[in-house]
């Protein structure tokens, strides 16, 4: 092997930018190498969506986003001159914390992401090429060129391909794009003078086809996307976009020198598995679109994620291989689905026909005076773009619940928990849960009885705590004194009713944040199946040895730790996943 390292991820883009640093953040040597001669100066994605900003804030990322970027909170829809609709965002139905989408360049996304795997050790090595590779059951073997020409040779025990569209690791595992090419595209960032508020994303019928426009945090910048039938100068570009847009919004509208376009036929593919033995996929590597829905950086994003924990489980020893599986398992049908609502998007943008500006504002004053139609569409719209609405349930990792009442909708076995978070976000509630969502082990919530009892529910969450504690926090929702470890407040009882648990009830939460399995009452034996089901270790590990190597590491922004000690029937005892500045 290549000294320590034991991951080498291709590709120094958010995708990769990700998966480093959740895999160095949990204590992963990683080596991080890009071919590109220094970090990109043009940004194709835009939108960072509610989903991918809780994944931020579990990352300990998401304050940089936010104070970069633009908060959108509507879509508005033009034909004619004339304003259709005006879709606000309305997360009702999906509770976030995040209830609107960030509009920011990935240029500023990746900066961010560069800083924080640098603070856990992580450098970007620019210039380096993935030339080939070589796997078999113990090791990947890569051949790196450096610009020079200089070769390398790299053994490691992971390869994680985040190469882009045309990835060398897709092409080396023989992997194919099944889908289909489409239109041609143009992208422009470009000054712009219009009366426009830039609360919102707006689309623009300009009578033989349609626009839309993206308002970039800086006053008068925007994103301008649109079909191109071929190459234009960027004075061309500036002329052409301004009479369009100016024809259908209805009023003057001053487009400048665009800073960049970009014209390009993108295509609708996806691979059919996003892993071979040692080596994986994600972000563009795995699948390509139509930057319509600005789904691409997204789904990357939460695809890097997904894998990061369980590479570590994995690497770490407390899970088996056959866990790796369930990457694929999880994330292909998410891309079907992602091709799918982007057809649909991208049939919206390129509404070439000219009838369309006599139809749509007759179609959108039945949307305007019928309200549940209105808000269908707006559920529609949000849900397929926000990522809120994207689960596991039928996934092996999702255990149906035993012993139990049904569920409330939102919290199955398969489903993102950080709901729970959002009705009152400055409850200790639900402050303690983020909190406890920023951790990297899974969390086995476990609810108290009210009178302070240790009976075999809080014997046993004791019993998980001293075994598991290496990968698993163990936390008792509204206990106190000696009934269970690790109290997690709930003055009022809102997060256990809104998480549908009852007295003595049990609820197991993946790395992150999707529900794995619940039940009630908790005992050694239930716990035990459901560890046995999800492939995890059920060896009594308290913490992780040196041969395990080294404790994850937490950025020093993310609170996402307990001061390093859970409680175990009253005495303290130290957890390998502390932060490191606590004595």
């Amino acid at each position: 092997m290549s000294g320590d390292l034991q991951v080498l991820v291709v590709g120094a883009g958010p995708v990769g930018l990700s998966a480093a640093h959740e895999l160095a953040r949990r204590g992963l040597r990683v080596r991080l190498i890009d071919a590109a001669a220094g970090p990109a100066r043009t940004s194709r994605a835009v939108a960072v969506h509610p989903r991918t900003l809780e994944t931020f804030d579990q990352m300990g990322t998401a304050g940089p986003i936010l104070e970069q970027g633009r908060r959108n909170e509507a879509f508005t829809m033009y034909a004619k001159g004339r304003r259709l609709v005006r879709l606000d965002a309305d997360y009702a139905s999906m509770p976030t914390r995040y209830p609107y989408t960030v509009i920011i360049e990935q240029t500023r996304t990746e900066a961010v992401l560069r800083a924080a795997v640098a603070r856990l050790g992580v450098e970007v090595e620019w210039g380096v090429r993935l030339a080939s590779f070589e796997q078999d059951e113990t090791s990947v073997r890569a051949v790196l060129r450096r610009s020079d020409g200089a070769e390398e040779l790299c053994e490691v025990p992971w390869l994680i391909g985040c190469d882009g569209g045309h990835s060398t690791v897709r092409k080396g595992l023989g992997l194919p794009l099944i889908g289909e090419s489409r239109d041609t595209w143009m992208l422009a960032d470009a000054p712009v003078t219009t009366d426009l508020a830039p609360d919102s994303i707006y689309w623009v019928h300009t009578g033989t086809g349609a626009m839309m426009m993206v308002p970039y945090a800086s006053e008068g910048r925007w994103r301008l996307l649109e079909t191109a039938p071929g190459q234009h100068g960027e004075r061309d570009v500036a002329e052409r976009f301004s009479a369009r847009l100016s024809r259908g919004l209805g009023h003057e509208v001053q487009v400048g020198e665009p800073e960049w376009t970009s014209v390009f036929t993108f295509q609708q593919r996806m691979v059919p598995r996003m892993h071979e033995g040692r080596v994986f996929v994600a972000g563009d590597a795995a699948h390509v679109h139509s930057p319509a829905s600005g789904q691409g950086m997204n789904t990357g994003i939460q695809e890097a994620y997904n894998l990061a924990w369980k590479l570590a489980m994995v690497e770490q020893g407390h899970a088996g291989r056959e866990l790796l599986d369930t990457y694929s398992e999880e994330r292909v049908p998410v891309g079907r689905k992602l091709l799918g609502s982007t057809r649909t998007a991208t049939f919206l943008v390129q509404f070439k026909n000219i009838l369309a500006s006599v139809a749509l504002p007759a179609v959108f004053a039945v949307v305007r005076r019928v309200p549940a139609l209105r808000s269908a569409i707006q559920r529609k719209v949000l849900g397929s773009m926000s990522g809120l609405r994207l689960h596991y349930e039928r996934s092996s990792l999702s255990l149906q619940p035993s012993g139990r009442p049904a569920p409330p909708p939102h919290c199955r076995p398969g489903f993102r928990i950080a709901f729970a978070t959002a009705g009152d976000p400055l409850s200790a509630g639900a402050r303690a849960l983020l909190e406890e969502l920023r951790d990297v082990r899974w969390t086995l919530l476990t609810a108290a009885d009210g009178r302070g009892r240790a009976g075999e529910p809080a014997r046993a969450a004791a019993d998980a705590a001293a075994r598991h504690g290496a990968w698993l926090s163990v936390r008792t929702v509204g206990g106190y004194g000696w009934a269970g470890p690790a109290p997690l407040p709930d003055p009022d009882g809102a997060l256990c009713a809104a998480l549908g648990l009852v007295p003595g009830g049990w609820a197991l939460i993946r790395p992150d944040g999707y529900l794995a399995a619940h039940g009630t009452p908790l005992s050694g034996r239930t716990l035990d199946e459901a560890l046995t089901a999800l492939r995890l270790d059920r060896s009594p590990r308290v913490s992780l040895t040196p041969a395990d190597g080294p404790p994850p590491v937490l950025e020093p922004s993310s609170s996402v730790l307990r001061p390093g000690r859970d409680k175990v029937n009253g005495k303290v005892k130290t957890v390998a996943f502390a932060d490191r500045d606590t004595p």
